[in-house]
């Protein structure tokens, strides 16, 4: 009743609800219809249960099936599988303490082996050490004892087994003792063959060092043996020279060298030997006591050298030196007199007095001759420290060693070494101090010597005494110096030389050689006129642009210098190199010295062309002021004398219409062919003077100022042109500009672009000039104008009659 109720309620049927027969009808409808879902989900359940116990049915028949085959397996593990498994399992542990008891049989019958081979290298020490005294048996014999384990050597067993009646102490005993001997025996024998000079017996007794396990007395032995030989050697050829032969040449650089290729000989002959008795790397410790002879050898000679040489007094006397003349030169200008201007300059007075910082107690020649001699042993030094740094360095792989055969490590015993204590102090120091005086004093002197080239003029119908480019010999005296010194410094192969050699060189080019340059162009042969509103004497306007031709030829030359021991230079198809100077990176092997070396030098070929490249500007611009400006505005007021650019009736109109068509007329290019007349008056007689990067750099600065002129002349017709007078002013524009920039670079024409644009404005067709007038700022189509749109449209009212 509970089911049926619940059901109904949910059906929206409550019976107890129902009010009438129709609604008792409808409940019951319902009912019925609920009745017959269970009925019909009832039976497909009961006609699904007989496959379900079909399907158990199943399931416990293979149950009882596998029960029985568990029952089977087990039965067949009991009674078959486990007498195999205990078989089997001692099968294994038979096998086990078979191969322990075959491990222990082969360890006890080697054992024995190495007793019995024991036993024969003592025997056998003990017979070849009698009567035959076969000394190269008994070193075999004790070589073959020293691969025996000390543990079977100086066992229980061995002490019971090896000695004999004739041997009878333990094993470790003999041998020791026989080794001890033998070591004493063959010290004795080498050092008695090497005072004999026998090398055959010196080679027999070294090899047989290692064999008895003392290779560390054989290389001590053998490095004294060398090293007395490098000794004797280096004290003969020390005291082979005579008084004169001592005073003159390079002898301590011959002697320095002698010595370490006597030692280099010696490292690269004896090395096989050494390598192969004693073993890879052996031959660095003789290298290390051969070190220790060539600090005394080689400080004997350099402490020779400095005292033959006076080194010290040198370089007192070079530290006390004045350089009179470069500063007297630099003094501030006196006040001009009624003679010539600076009559009190060290050149313009008494011959005497301008030589006589020559001659005050150092002799250049002298000196030239001491950094020659530094200069090779310093040379001989690197070679032979490159030399000591490949034969320590460690072995590389075939793979990497390419890539690494330019970076050394200095080895650290030669960096400790007094030979090179001695070096950095007697030589490298005293080198720097005067390969700076030497230079320095070279400046000076060539400045003293300055002459400046023979018969120069303006006069263009006049030939020139000499040939370009006109410099003052102060100039290739000068660079002659600097690629000397370079040369000489990098030769060294020395760090520490080019670090400080190099920076004063570019120090003294800016100061003293830039500066005397500088001096001279200020005080001696600034271009100004003598009258006020004159031209300069044409004397000071030749020395001067000489004076800016040295600037720009040092610079060059300079440049040209460094690009050659840089090794920058273009080299030839097909050869590995085209310069005669070896590579930085075989002058400097270690670690990153050809690196600095490379940047050091551009350095200062950097400093010295920033001090030319300001030094030259300014005398351009002193140039164009003094010599070319005052003339420039002359040049275009005659060249426009008498033209009109405003035709007032016809015959003045078929005038400018004949001038456009025919060009050849005598009035077609009267413009221009006045102002290349007054230009190449002008500027023809400066360009056969100046180098051509001079003097492009003039006409850049003339190109400039030419322009401004040419635009505010342009603007000075505001009103006086008709539209034909503008088609004439635009030809005539065009060839002025034609004219100034012949001969110069195209690029100088954009310094006009300004003019140009004003006469195309002013030519240009209504209908045209409406369209520019419309474009915007940074959106003009077709035309790049440097003229804004103010500029462009006064530009248009220039032509009279026209609205701006």
């Amino acid at each position: 009743m509970d089911l049926y109720e619940n059901s109904d309620r949910h059906n929206g049927h409550d019976i107890f609800a129902a009010s009438s027969v129709a609604d008792i009808q409808a409940t019951l409808a319902g009912l019925n219809q609920q009745e017959a879902s269970v009925t019909a989900r009832l039976n497909s359940l009961i006609a699904s249960q007989k496959d379900l116990s079909r399907e158990l049915g199943r399931l416990d028949l293979l149950r009882a099936h596998l029960g029985s085959q568990v029952v089977n397996t087990r039965a067949i593990s009991n009674g078959m599988l486990s007498d195999a498994a205990s078989t089997a399992n001692r099968i294994s542990g038979a096998v086990k303490r078979l191969d322990w008891e075959q491990s222990n049989v082969r360890a006890t019958l080697e054992v024995v082996e190495q007793v019995a081979e024991l036993k024969a290298c003592v025997l056998g020490v003990h017979g070849s050490m009698g009567a035959p005294q076969d000394w190269e048996t008994a070193a075999g014999y004790l070589s073959r004892a020293s691969k025996i384990p000390a543990e079977v050597i100086n066992g229980s067993f061995a002490e019971e087994i090896v000695p004999t009646a004739e041997v009878p102490d333990p094993p470790r005993v003999t041998l020791d003792s026989a080794a001890e001997s033998l070591c004493g025996l063959f010290l004795r024998e080498f050092e008695k063959a090497a005072k004999e000079a026998d090398g055959a017996r010196v080679t027999r007794f070294f090899k047989l060092f290692p064999l008895i396990g003392r290779s560390d007395v054989g290389l001590d032995a053998y490095g004294r043996y060398v090293c007395h030989g490098v000794a004797s050697r280096a004290r003969t050829n020390l005291n082979s020279g005579s008084n004169a032969q001592r005073k003159e040449g390079f002898f301590y650089g011959g002697t320095l060298t002698k010595l370490f290729e006597h030692i280099a000989q010696i490292v690269d002959g004896h090395e096989p030997l050494v390598e192969r008795h004693y073993g890879t790397g052996m031959m660095v410790k003789v290298i290390e006591r051969l070190q220790i002879e060539a600090d005394v050898q080689g400080g004997i000679v350099l402490d020779t050298w400095h005292d033959e040489r006076n080194i010290d007094r040198k370089l007192t006397d070079i530290k006390s030196y004045a350089f009179s003349f470069l500063v007297q030169s630099f003094l501030p200008a006196q006040k001009p007199s009624a003679g010539t201007p600076r009559s009190s300059s060290p050149a313009k007075k008494d011959p005497a007095a301008g030589r006589s910082s020559e001659d005050e107690g150092v002799d250049m020649k002298e000196v030239d001759g001491l950094l020659g001699e530094t200069a090779l042993m310093l040379g001989r030094w690197a070679l032979y420290s490159r030399f000591l740094a490949s034969k320590c360095a460690p072995q590389e792989p075939d793979s990497t060693a390419g890539s690494e055969q330019h970076s050394l490590t200095m080895p650290q015993f030669l960096s400790n070494s007094n030979l090179y204590k001695k070096v950095s102090k007697n030589l490298v120091e005293p080198f720097n101090v005067m390969t700076t005086f030497f230079f320095r004093r070279s400046v000076e002197k060539a400045f003293q010597l300055d002459e400046s080239p023979s018969d120069l003029n303006l006069n263009p119908n006049k030939p020139l005494g000499a040939n370009p480019p006109f410099i003052t010999s102060a100039v290739d005296d000068v660079m002659y110096i600097v690629n000397q010194v370079l040369q000489r410094s990098l030769a060294t192969s020395q760090r520490a030389v080019v670090s400080s050699v190099v920076p004063t060189i570019g120090r003294v080019l800016g100061s003293d050689f830039v500066g005397m340059i500088q001096r001279k162009m200020r005080d001696e042969s600034y271009p100004k006129p003598v009258i006020q509103g004159g031209l300069p004497p044409e004397d000071k306007v030749i020395a001067f642009l000489v004076l800016i031709n040295n600037l720009d030829i040092a610079t060059d030359y300079v440049k040209r210098i460094v690009e050659t021991q840089v090794g920058t230079q273009k080299k030839v198809v097909g050869e590995e190199s085209a310069n005669s100077n070896a590579p930085l990176s075989d002058l400097f092997p270690f670690g990153h010295d050809a690196t600095f070396v490379e940047n050091t030098l551009k350095a200062m070929e950097h400093s010295f062309s920033s001090k030319t490249s300001e030094l030259l500007n300014d005398s351009i611009s002193v140039t164009f002021h003094q010599v070319l400006k005052p003339r420039i505005r002359p040049i275009l007021a005659e060249a426009f004398r008498d033209i009109d650019y405003a035709p007032s009736n016809a015959e003045d109109a078929n005038m400018v219409q004949n001038d456009e068509e025919s060009p050849e007329g005598d009035d077609a290019d009267l413009v221009k062919a006045r102002f290349d007349r007054g230009w190449g008056a002008l500027t023809r007689p400066i360009k056969r003077i100046l180098t051509p990067a001079n003097f492009d750099r003039l006409l850049v600065t003339s190109a400039n100022y030419l322009s401004n002129a040419l635009e505010k002349r342009i603007r000075s017709y505001y009103g006086r042109v008709n539209e034909l007078g503008a088609v004439r002013l635009e030809r005539d524009i065009a060839g002025i500009i034609n004219a100034a920039v012949a001969g110069g670079k195209y690029g100088l024409r954009d310094s006009f672009s300004r003019c140009t644009q004003m006469t195309l404005i002013m030519n240009m067709e209504e209908d045209e000039w409406e369209e520019v007038a419309k474009e915007e700022v940074g959106k003009e189509a077709g035309i790049a104008w440097v003229l804004d749109a103010e500029d462009r449209r006064r530009a248009r009212a220039i032509v009279k009659d026209r609205a701006a």
